[in-house]
Formats: C-alpha cells, sequence, structure tokens
C-alpha cells in the first residue's frame, strides 16, 4: 500500500545544508524535512574543525583574501561568481549562527575565536591567516545541534528514517520525490511545489574514506537515472590524515594548532614540496605529497602511511604553533578533544608522546548536481533550469570549491548556499502551484525494488561492494592514469552487471537493511561509473584529479566544466541507458589562472 503526503517544499537530507533551507523556507512555506537517519546523526555533526568567515577577529583578514584562497585551492576551477557569494555571505551567515545560539570558542574579550586552515591565507597568499571559526574540534556537531532546535522552534516536519529512493521528475517538472519507510517497508509518495537535495556525499565508493555507511549518494543517481546532469564528478578529494587503514578522519585543526607530517626519515617533509605554507597547503597538495614520500620509499618503516605529529615538544622544536609559539598538552587536549581521543582509540597511542600514522582517505565530492547561485538545479550544460528542483551542500556543484575544496568551507557552503536555497525555495513556492502527480508515481521504483527482494541469482551485495571500492581506491585515487582508470571502469561495469543477479536474504518489509544496503551498492555503482568516465575524459591533472600521464594543468583544452548524462530509452530499466558529456565554461571575474604555489 502507498501513503500519499502533501508538502509546499520537502527538504531530502537533514545535514547542515537541508536543515538550513528548511529554516529559512518554514517561515513562508510548509516544509518537511526526509532523511534515513535521525537528523542530528547526519554527517555534518562529523566536521571538526572549523566554519571558515573572514571576521578577522584574531588579525587583519578581507572576504577578497578568502576568495582568493577558494579560487586558488580549487585549480581555477571554481566558478568565481559563487565564490564571491559564499565568502561575502559567510560573515553574516557565522553571526546569524552565534545569534541562534551556537557556542563557539571565545577571544577573552568575547568575540568569536578562529584559527588556522590549510590554504587560508593573508595577503593573497602571503602567509597563514586564522579564518576558521570553531567550536572546540566539534564545529559541525555544534551547527546540526543548533538548526535542528531551530528547525522545531520553527515547526518544520520531520520524517526521520525515511529512505528516498526516486524523484517524481516528468516533463523537466519535479513533482516529489518516492521513499521507503524503513519501519514499516512501505512506499511513500510526498507530493510538492518543490523539492531541495541536500543528501551529502557518496564517499562509499572508496575503500577508504572518512564517509559514514549512509553516504551512498542515493538522492544524486536518482537524479541522474531521471536524465540530469552530474558536473565535475572526476574530482573528489582525498583528505591527507585519515586514520592508517581505517579512514577515519583527524581533521585539520591537528595542524592548525602546529601539528606537522613526518616522514620514516624523521623529516618535515611538507618544508619541500610548499615552502611557504608547509604543513597546512591545500589538502591535495598534502595528499599528493605524501604518495611521493611513500613512492620514494620514505613512508614509515618502508610502509604505506606517514606520520602525524602533534607532540608538544615536537610543535616547539619545529615552531609551527600560530605564531611560532611552545605549546602545552593541556592547550592541546582543550582545543583538540575529540581528535586527541580518536588519535587514542582507533590506532592505541598516547599522541602527547608519540605521532599517529595517518594515510589519505577518500573524503569530498567537489562534484555533484550542478546548481545555479540560489540552488536551481540545472538541466543541461546551457542555462536551462529544473522546475521546481533545488539542491545544496556536497550533493550540489555550485560550483564553488572547483578541482579541490579548502578546509572549513565545506560548512560555509553548507550554510551559505542552504540559506540561499531556502530562500529561494520558499519564493518559488509562494508563486507556484502543485503540479499533477503522474498516475503511478511509484510504479517504476517500487518495481525495482520488488526485483531485488525476488531475485534469486548467486551474487552477494557485500562482495560488490567490496569489489567496487577496492578498484576504485587502487585505480581512481590520488594519481591516476589511462590505464588505471581504463581498468577500474571495465570493472565497475563489469560489476553493474552482475548487479542484475545480486539475491538478497532477507525477504521481509520491516526494517530490510539487506534490501536498502543493495539498493544504495546500485546507486554508488552507478556514480561509481560517472566518475571514471569523466576521470578517463580529463588529459590533465588539476586539483584532486592528478593523471599522472598528463601531469599539467591545461586552461587553453580544460578550463571547463564537465557534465555527464544518460540517456535511458523508453521502457528502459532505471540503471540502463549510454552516458554522453557536455562542458560549461568556467565564470572567471577577479582572477585569472595562475600557477599555485604554497
Amino acid at each position: 500500500m502507498t501513503q500519499h503526503h502533501q508538502f509546499d517544499a520537502l527538504i531530502v537530507g537533514a545535514g547542515g545544508a537541508g536543515l538550513m533551507a528548511a529554516l529559512h523556507a518554514a517561515k513562508h512555506a510548509k516544509v518537511a524535512v526526509i532523511s534515513k537517519l535521525y537528523p542530528t546523526r547526519s554527517h555534518t555533526g562529523t566536521a571538526q574543525g572549523g566554519i571558515a568567515a573572514a571576521l578577522a577577529n584574531m588579525e587583519e583578514d578581507h572576504w577578497e583574501w578568502h576568495m582568493y584562497d577558494t579560487v586558488k585551492g580549487g585549480d581555477y576551477l571554481s566558478d568565481q561568481d559563487s565564490v564571491e557569494f559564499m565568502t561575502r555571505d559567510a560573515i553574516d551567515a557565522i553571526i546569524e549562527l552565534e545569534h541562534m545560539g551556537l557556542p563557539f570558542d571565545r577571544t577573552p574579550d568575547g568575540r568569536i575565536e578562529q584559527r588556522r586552515f590549510g590554504g587560508h591565507s593573508a595577503n593573497y597568499g602571503e602567509r597563514p591567516v586564522m579564518r576558521s571559526c570553531k567550536s572546540a574540534d566539534r564545529t559541525g556537531h555544534m551547527i546540526l545541534q543548533t538548526l535542528f532546535q531551530n528547525c522545531v522552534k520553527q515547526q518544520v516536519t520531520f520524517f526521520d528514517e525515511y529512505f528516498v529512493v526516486d524523484l517524481i521528475l516528468r516533463d523537466n517538472v519535479c513533482r516529489g520525490v518516492v521513499a521507503v519507510h524503513m519501519d514499516s517497508g512501505e512506499m511513500h509518495v510526498f507530493h510538492a511545489k518543490a523539492v531541495l537535495l541536500a543528501s551529502g556525499g557518496f564517499g562509499r565508493m572508496f575503500s577508504v574514506t572518512s564517509n559514514a555507511h549512509s553516504l551512498t549518494g542515493d538522492p544524486v543517481a536518482a537524479a541522474f537515472r531521471r536524465g540530469l546532469p552530474l558536473e565535475d564528478m572526476e574530482f573528489f578529494q582525498f583528505h591527507p590524515t585519515g586514520i592508517y587503514r581505517m579512514g577515519i578522519l583527524l581533521s585539520e585543526a591537528a595542524r592548525g594548532e602546529g601539528g606537522v607530517f613526518i616522514n620514516g626519515q624523521g623529516e618535515r617533509f611538507m618544508e619541500r614540496y610548499a615552502p611557504t605554507m608547509k604543513d597546512l597547503a591545500s589538502r591535495d597538495v598534502c595528499s599528493r605529497c605524501i604518495y611521493l614520500e611513500i613512492k620514494a620509499g620514505r613512508g614509515i618503516n618502508g610502509k604505506d602511511y606517514v606520520y602525524l605529529d602533534i607532540r608538544p615538544e615536537s610543535i616547539t622544536k619545529y615552531k609551527s604553533a600560530p605564531g611560532g609559539r611552545a605549546v602545552t598538552a593541556h592547550e592541546l587536549e582543550t582545543k583538540l578533544p575529540d581528535i586527541i581521543e580518536m588519535m587514542r582509540v582507533y590506532q592505541g597511542v598516547e599522541p602527547m608522546k608519540e605521532p599517529v600514522p595517518v594515510q589519505p582517505t577518500a573524503h569530498y565530492a567537489m562534484g555533484g548536481l550542478p546548481t545555479n547561485n540560489d540552488g536551481f538545479v540545472r538541466s543541461n550544460a546551457g542555462d536551462g533550469l529544473v522546475t521546481g528542483l533545488f539542491a545544496a551542500g556536497e550533493c550540489a556543484c555550485v560550483s564553488v570549491h572547483g578541482a579541490n575544496r579548502l578546509g572549513t568551507n565545506s560548512l560555509v557552503d553548507l550554510v551559505v548556499f542552504g540559506r540561499r536555497g531556502g530562500k529561494a525555495l520558499a519564493e518559488f513556492c509562494k508563486q507556484s502551484d502543485f503540479a499533477p502527480l503522474p498516475a503511478d508515481a511509484a510504479g517504476e521504483i517500487t518495481a525495482e525494488l520488488e526485483r531485488i527482494r525476488a531475485n534469486t541469482g548467486q551474487e552477494k551485495a557485500a562482495t560488490l561492494r567490496q569489489e567496487m571500492q577496492a578498484v576504485m581506491m587502487d585505480n581512481v585515487s590520488v594519481f591516476r592514469t589511462e590505464a588505471l582508470i581504463s581498468a577500474a571502469l571495465d570493472k565497475v561495469r563489469e560489476l553493474k552487471g552482475r548487479f542484475q543477479h545480486v539475491q538478497i536474504d532477507d525477504k521481509g518489509r520491516r526494517f530490510n537493511t539487506d534490501l536498502l544496503e543493495t539498493f544504495e551498492l546500485g546507486c554508488l555503482l552507478d556514480l561509481a561509473e560517472v566518475t571514471a568516465v569523466s576521470a578517463l575524459n580529463r588529459t590533465e591533472s588539476r586539483g584532486a584529479h592528478s593523471r599522472e600521464d598528463f601531469p599539467k594543468r591545461d586552461d587553453v583544452n580544460w578550463l571547463k566544466h564537465t557534465f555527464a548524462t544518460i540517456d535511458r530509452p523508453s521502457g528502459a530499466a532505471l540503471t540502463a541507458g549510454a552516458m554522453a558529456l557536455s562542458y560549461r565554461p568556467v565564470v572567471v571575474t577577479k582572477f585569472q589562472p595562475q600557477e599555485r604555489k604554497y
């Protein structure tokens, strides 16, 4: 039996972007938030280090400097009009969060305290700058809790543990979504004037990732299967400080407070590669340098990891703390409590006395659903827009992050474009009526779920998932070549074929995680294929996309965004169709492309 609901606006995802959008949209419209998790378990809550804004509370800073760092960090693929919106609006967004009650750390005179972060500089690259507003190392958690409480106060309706499996998209008009109620297994159709997707990333296509198990890109895949484009999917950031073998993230905040990278010879190797920013160079640079050290045989004991050293005596020795001052264990324990606890729990080390093994971990998708600056999803590489469909946060591509995101810019992206999207959503709803639902809105996706439930094939989702994650990690990681990407693409397509023969053990309805995790795998396989196709096509190195067979950035041929679409024949399965690529020029306003130096 299919249940029906009707709201002016639907938000899919209850992280920072979704809650910020819901909060602003609910001031003028009847809003529902649909999430496959309880809202305060959303992935925004894991963000540790801070949120960037040029408040200049600790030292001189300007939004123009923040804009320059973001454009440079994105290796000049960022749309600079969007970056200007983000860096200017960031200041107001931080103050708005403060007024909502977010408990930021404070300076002795009561202002919001800020710390250094990778890639953020003063005076257009001259030196590191304190720009990251923080709440110890629990900043994302505090943002999530604050926004959720304010949404409850604003009387937003929440549908927790509802798994969105399809968009109701006909004739370029979004009319709602289809979701599975995880507790009962019932299908629910949500009819709306407009939908905003804020479902986060899809790093679970890689074996070593900082992403939670829930980050499988289901609404992104749903939009792609309905013929909408995905932008710049070849750019996936690998964060340099994942806990060795586990991928759990140790925030850049540890380096902002003076932590350094050490190789197997005891060298602080980032001084060789980035003499100005050193260990606070952008994430793509640091990750590549770690791999270069390992390739040269300078990993720890010849293995595939290096050390992150936050011992107070090391920070004092290298004068790597802000201002070159000495730090104490008590100070680090106060500023980095969660990070230090994770080092102890997951690696069994005492970080005040010994260094911590780290390796790059798949962390953040720069690509996603293309949007304009108000969150409207683009229908093509031109200026076409989808009526009634918006996106914000990591699942969207504005594009402010370009080819590589700076640390703390993800939380800025969430609150700035979540707010812009929420306001645009409310305005759209005021001027629009409900588009009629198709006769059987849930028919196609219900048939696909029942196909998986009833399948009698011999394949197991866990096996296919493991093979996908391994080949993506090995072949479409920090360094790439045509041969590696081609092999990954062949493997992913083989896995997509085998996916049609997956058998699940649980045939029931209530909390059938076997069924839903298998469905998630199908979404990840689609997104892995798009990622590999886009990476194979871009014959240059830029930001997080590093081609060893094309080591130079090529602005003449590749200063443009990749748009991937699938052409699904009428009546074909949801996952069928041939992929096509098109391009959109990068918006350049203030900063012309130049060589990146750190």
